[in-house]
């Protein structure tokens, strides 16, 4: 639905465009617009179509002419003449993490700085503590912030490239032309921001394979067109490789293709001492250049005397050599999934009822969703007090009685206050089935303060799980500090679980603190903090970053039955 994400990112300037101006009123109305858009299920042109962009929550008079102006000319006059009202440079500053508008207008029109460029130079000359707040620590994090900018430009988030991936699969396979297509490198394995795409695809008749490729809808620009390999870059500047082989050499090509650099250096150095060499071609005696393996996968892999690898593995990580005594762990799979334990709903800041919810759980196949709306420190999101979450509790039963065949349970988001206690009173949390229990606030805080505070949130006998554990934010904003080996430590005593946060910006925690936390004792819960019925969707980016830390299906709450959960309630 690239029409919702345009519509989106243009109300979502304009949002930030007056938050410099200090008009937070229309600042926040823009902002929740472009939340709502973004969480639509459906083309906004439909939505256009039947008159009702006013009915979309969030949406009034206003900011749906803006939207009908969007759709109908690809411009809006409200953002052009926003911008042509800043400086130069101002929106550009705003990109990077730890600059806010504010700051943003004070380095343009105080230090005449007119570009990220211009400012990397001030910082590296230490021009930037000239302004008041702006030390020497501050140049060398905003110099950080440079970087982690720049690689931005050229990685995308696994959850936005899925859909893509999906589009791009479908497209392709419906040729006769191909037999075999997928996508293979750093996607295959799933990891949480991609570069290039490497697709994979085997035909018999290569000149009419490559051709189908190029003729993608998506594609902006063919960078080059062979017979065997062709580049182009999509509309949204994602370059995609696409290499055709004959179908005896597709496994080959497919593991030569997947593994990270450094499993299939390690890999091809154990061929060379079994006699072997191993290219994307195949697997092949070093003597006479005989052809040993090359259709499948499996194949090769055994040949060197191996278990195959999971792709989301394939990281040298220990893997090679579980695969030689053939004791790999056998990777929790998204059909073992019963059930998503992080859920919001209108209640607080989502966009769908309970009944919503249910309905679309059954739709996905689970038994259960926490209902984890937040709690009422966070004024923000609408959070629930005592009052209205005992209301919610009697909606939550109203729900389960008439949609059969799958259970809400009645959970909360309850915020971490800044002493490490709860937001809300035990006599609330005893009565609930699931308490997240989320840091939202004192990011910057010191090492030892956040791990007391998260540690202190963990004595709570009513708390289930701790909420995206390290706060990170991909791509924006880094992890607050922890010393997660003393929290996770902490957290095994306790019997609390560590969540999985598959919002795609989130991934928290990530694969290497994931297995971290099982080889500690501690379990994982996922959960999609859904705030939308399509983001529910995003369960299979949790398992993702579960098979990557090497998880079974012990390792993760969700596999357990409605029943199983409730006798892993403590209290």
């Amino acid at each position: 639905m690239s029409a919702n994400a345009d519509v989106a990112a243009v109300l979502y300037e304009i949002g930030e465009i007056l938050t410099i101006k200090d008009d937070r009123f229309r600042s926040r109305a823009y902002l929740l617009a472009a939340q709502r858009i973004t969480s639509l299920t459906e083309d906004i042109h439909k939505v256009k179509e039947r008159g009702e962009l006013d009915k979309i929550p969030g949406v009034g008079k206003s900011i749906s002419a803006t939207i009908t102006e969007i759709l109908d000319t690809g411009e809006s006059k409200v953002l052009e003449e926003l911008r042509e009202s800043l400086p130069p440079g101002v929106r550009q500053l705003m990109e990077l993490e730890g600059i806010g508008p504010k700051n943003a207008m004070r380095l343009v029109e105080e230090l005449k700085i007119g570009s990220i460029d211009d400012l990397e130079k001030a910082a590296k000359e230490g021009r930037l503590r000239e302004l008041k707040g702006f030390g020497e620590k501050k140049e060398q994090n905003i110099l950080q912030s440079i970087g982690d900018y720049r690689n931005k430009q050229t990685r995308f988030l696994l959850g936005a490239v899925l859909p893509v991936v999906d589009d791009m699969l479908a497209w392709i396979k419906d040729s006769p032309a191909i037999l075999k297509a997928e996508v293979a490198g750093s996607y295959r394995r799933k990891r949480e921001t991609i570069g290039d795409l490497d697709l994979l695809v085997a035909s018999n008749d290569p000149d009419a394979a490559s051709q189908r490729f190029v003729e993608m809808p998506p594609v902006d620009r063919v960078v080059s067109h062979g017979a065997t390999k062709s580049t182009v870059f999509l509309k949204g500047h994602m370059q995609v490789d696409c290499r055709v082989v004959p179908p005896e050499a597709y496994g080959a090509a497919l593991q030569y293709f997947t593994g990270s650099k450094e499993h299939n250096v390690k890999l091809r150095g154990i061929s060379v001492k079994l006699g072997y060499k191993l290219n994307e071609y195949g697997l092949f005696m070093r003597e006479g250049d005989v052809l040993v393996a090359s259709e499948t996968e499996e194949e090769i892999y055994a040949k060197l005397g191996m278990s195959w690898i999971p792709p989301e593995m394939r990281e040298n990580r220990g893997e090679i050599e579980a695969a030689m005594e053939h004791k790999l762990p056998k990777l929790v799979e998204l059909d073992q999934m019963k059930g998503d334990l992080h859920c919001h709903s209108k209640w607080s800041e989502g966009t769908m009822t309970l009944r919503e919810v249910a309905e679309k759980a059954l739709g996905l196949g689970l038994e259960y969703v926490a209902i984890t709306d937040h709690s009422k420190s966070l004024g923000i999101a609408h959070g629930l007090d005592e009052k209205r979450l005992s209301e919610q509790a009697k909606e939550i039963e109203a729900v389960n009685r008439e949609v059969k065949g799958v259970t809400l349970l009645k959970g909360i988001e309850c915020d971490v206050k800044a002493d490490g206690s709860m937001d809300l009173p035990d006599s609330s949390l005893r009565d609930l089935d699931f308490v997240v229990a989320s840091i939202h606030s004192g990011f910057k805080n010191d090492e030892e303060t956040m791990t007391n505070r998260m540690i202190a949130a963990m004595h709570n006998e009513y708390v289930s799980t701790i909420g995206h554990p390290t706060g990170r934010i991909i791509q924006k904003r880094k992890p607050y500090s922890i010393n997660l080996d003393r929290v996770l430590e902490e957290a095994a005593k306790q019997r609390v679980s560590m969540e999985i946060n598959a919002y795609p910006e989130r991934l928290d925690l990530d694969d290497v603190s994931s297995r971290k936390a099982i080889e500690a004792g501690v379990t994982v819960t996922i959960g999609t903090d859904a705030h939308a019925l399509n983001q529910m969707e995003f369960l299979p980016l949790g398992v993702s970053v579960a098979r990557r830390a090497w998880l079974t299906a012990k390792d993760v709450v969700n596999t357990r039955s409605v029943k199983e959960l409730v006798k892993l309630r403590r209290g």
